[in-house]
Protein backbone atom coordinates (compact mmCIF):
# COMPACT_ATOMS: atom_id res chain seq x y z
CA UNK A 1 0.00 0.00 0.00
CA UNK A 2 1.59 3.59 -0.75
CA UNK A 3 1.38 6.56 1.04
CA UNK A 4 -1.64 7.99 -1.79
CA UNK A 5 -3.37 5.01 -0.86
CA UNK A 6 -3.42 5.51 3.11
CA UNK A 7 -3.87 9.64 2.12
CA UNK A 8 -7.24 8.58 0.88
CA UNK A 9 -8.05 6.01 3.43
CA UNK A 10 -7.53 8.82 5.84
CA UNK A 11 -10.15 10.95 4.09
CA UNK A 12 -12.70 8.57 3.47
CA UNK A 13 -12.84 8.00 7.89
CA UNK A 14 -12.68 11.35 8.20
CA UNK A 15 -15.76 11.76 6.41
CA UNK A 16 -17.70 8.91 7.47
CA UNK A 17 -19.45 7.79 10.78
CA UNK A 18 -16.69 4.76 10.61
CA UNK A 19 -14.71 4.66 14.35
CA UNK A 20 -11.91 2.56 13.40
CA UNK A 21 -10.56 1.04 9.86
CA UNK A 22 -8.05 -1.45 10.28
CA UNK A 23 -6.48 -3.31 6.90
CA UNK A 24 -3.83 -6.41 6.56
CA UNK A 25 -2.28 -7.07 3.69
CA UNK A 26 0.67 -9.66 3.04
CA UNK A 27 3.53 -7.97 5.73
CA UNK A 28 1.50 -4.56 6.28
CA UNK A 29 -0.98 -3.97 8.72
CA UNK A 30 -2.77 -0.21 8.90
CA UNK A 31 -5.18 1.03 11.43
CA UNK A 32 -6.87 4.46 11.58
CA UNK A 33 -8.83 5.37 14.96
CA UNK A 34 -11.02 8.53 14.66
CA UNK A 35 -12.81 10.33 17.59
CA UNK A 36 -14.90 13.53 17.53
CA UNK A 37 -14.94 13.15 13.86
CA UNK A 38 -11.44 14.12 13.56
CA UNK A 39 -8.60 11.36 12.82
CA UNK A 40 -6.82 10.90 16.18
CA UNK A 41 -4.37 8.09 14.97
CA UNK A 42 -2.68 6.26 12.12
CA UNK A 43 -0.48 3.17 12.75
CA UNK A 44 1.13 1.88 10.12
CA UNK A 45 3.72 -0.68 10.61
CA UNK A 46 5.01 -3.76 8.86
CA UNK A 47 3.91 -6.72 10.75
CA UNK A 48 7.60 -8.51 10.97
CA UNK A 49 8.64 -5.12 13.18
CA UNK A 50 8.09 -3.51 16.86
CA UNK A 51 5.38 -1.38 15.86
CA UNK A 52 5.51 2.09 15.54
CA UNK A 53 3.28 4.52 16.28
CA UNK A 54 2.48 8.64 14.94
CA UNK A 55 1.88 10.44 17.59
CA UNK A 56 1.29 14.00 16.63
CA UNK A 57 1.41 15.57 20.15
CA UNK A 58 5.14 14.72 19.98
CA UNK A 59 6.50 16.97 17.24
CA UNK A 60 4.56 19.90 18.39
CA UNK A 61 8.01 21.00 19.92
CA UNK A 62 9.73 20.71 16.57
CA UNK A 63 7.57 23.46 14.95
CA UNK A 64 9.98 26.50 13.78
CA UNK A 65 9.21 29.85 15.20
CA UNK A 66 7.42 32.08 12.67
CA UNK A 67 9.81 35.29 11.79
CA UNK A 68 8.45 38.45 12.23
CA UNK A 69 9.14 39.71 8.44
CA UNK A 70 7.82 36.82 7.02
CA UNK A 71 4.60 37.45 9.44
CA UNK A 72 4.12 40.83 8.10
CA UNK A 73 4.47 40.36 4.52
CA UNK A 74 1.96 37.37 4.80
CA UNK A 75 -1.11 39.53 6.61
CA UNK A 76 -3.90 40.90 5.04
CA UNK A 77 -3.96 44.51 4.63
CA UNK A 78 -7.32 44.97 6.79
CA UNK A 79 -8.23 43.00 9.89
CA UNK A 80 -10.07 40.01 9.28
CA UNK A 81 -13.04 39.00 11.15
CA UNK A 82 -11.75 35.48 12.14
CA UNK A 83 -15.71 33.76 12.76
CA UNK A 84 -16.58 33.53 8.77
CA UNK A 85 -13.18 31.96 8.15
CA UNK A 86 -12.07 28.33 6.89
CA UNK A 87 -8.62 26.66 7.90
CA UNK A 88 -6.77 24.55 5.55
CA UNK A 89 -4.71 22.24 7.39
CA UNK A 90 -1.98 19.87 6.98
CA UNK A 91 -3.06 16.30 6.50
CA UNK A 92 0.29 14.87 7.78
CA UNK A 93 3.71 15.47 9.14
CA UNK A 94 6.06 17.11 7.48
CA UNK A 95 7.56 20.18 5.85
CA UNK A 96 5.75 22.67 4.04
CA UNK A 97 6.01 24.28 0.94
CA UNK A 98 4.43 26.65 -0.74
CA UNK A 99 6.14 26.01 -4.62
CA UNK A 100 6.59 23.55 -6.22
CA UNK A 101 10.36 24.47 -6.41
CA UNK A 102 13.34 26.82 -5.45
CA UNK A 103 12.62 29.03 -8.80
CA UNK A 104 9.07 28.33 -9.45
CA UNK A 105 6.13 30.86 -8.01
CA UNK A 106 3.95 29.87 -5.08
CA UNK A 107 1.13 27.92 -5.90
CA UNK A 108 -1.18 30.29 -3.76
CA UNK A 109 -1.34 33.93 -2.44
CA UNK A 110 -3.04 36.47 0.50
CA UNK A 111 -6.08 37.47 -2.00
CA UNK A 112 -6.04 34.17 -4.47
CA UNK A 113 -9.04 32.24 -5.29
CA UNK A 114 -9.18 28.69 -4.76
CA UNK A 115 -11.65 26.11 -5.30
CA UNK A 116 -11.88 22.72 -4.42
CA UNK A 117 -8.79 19.90 -5.65
CA UNK A 118 -6.27 23.44 -6.58
CA UNK A 119 -3.29 22.34 -4.94
CA UNK A 120 -2.08 25.19 -2.33
CA UNK A 121 1.23 23.76 -0.94
CA UNK A 122 3.54 20.50 -1.23
CA UNK A 123 4.23 18.76 2.15
CA UNK A 124 7.32 16.47 2.03
CA UNK A 125 7.38 13.62 4.20
CA UNK A 126 9.44 10.76 4.38
CA UNK A 127 11.58 12.04 0.63
CA UNK A 128 8.01 11.79 -0.89
CA UNK A 129 6.20 15.43 -1.94
CA UNK A 130 2.30 15.06 -1.34
CA UNK A 131 0.51 17.73 -2.96
CA UNK A 132 -2.34 19.52 -0.11
CA UNK A 133 -5.72 20.41 -2.42
CA UNK A 134 -8.43 22.81 -1.09
CA UNK A 135 -11.32 21.37 0.05
CA UNK A 136 -12.73 24.50 0.43
CA UNK A 137 -14.00 27.44 -2.39
CA UNK A 138 -13.26 30.97 -1.41
CA UNK A 139 -9.99 33.87 -1.16
CA UNK A 140 -6.88 33.18 0.64
CA UNK A 141 -6.78 35.59 3.30
CA UNK A 142 -3.98 34.74 5.47
CA UNK A 143 -0.98 32.07 5.05
CA UNK A 144 0.28 30.83 8.96
CA UNK A 145 3.33 28.75 7.57
CA UNK A 146 6.90 29.93 6.33
CA UNK A 147 7.37 27.91 3.59
CA UNK A 148 10.48 25.42 4.07
CA UNK A 149 8.91 24.53 7.65
CA UNK A 150 8.34 21.95 9.55
CA UNK A 151 4.80 21.43 9.90
CA UNK A 152 2.16 18.86 12.24
CA UNK A 153 -0.59 16.86 11.86
CA UNK A 154 -3.79 18.80 12.25
CA UNK A 155 -1.19 22.12 11.68
CA UNK A 156 -3.07 25.78 10.47
CA UNK A 157 -1.81 26.13 7.22
CA UNK A 158 -4.54 28.99 5.66
CA UNK A 159 -7.02 30.91 6.13
CA UNK A 160 -10.16 31.06 3.42
CA UNK A 161 -12.68 33.35 3.13
CA UNK A 162 -15.71 31.83 1.42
Amino acid sequence: MDFKQIQELVKMVNKSNISELSIEQDKFKITIKQKDNETQQVIAVPTMAAPVQAVPQAVAAVQAPVSAPAAEAQKPAADVKADNLVTIKSPMIGTFYRSPGPDKPSFVNVGDEVSPGKVVCIIEAMKLFNEIESEVSGKIVKILVDDASPVEYDQPLYLVEP
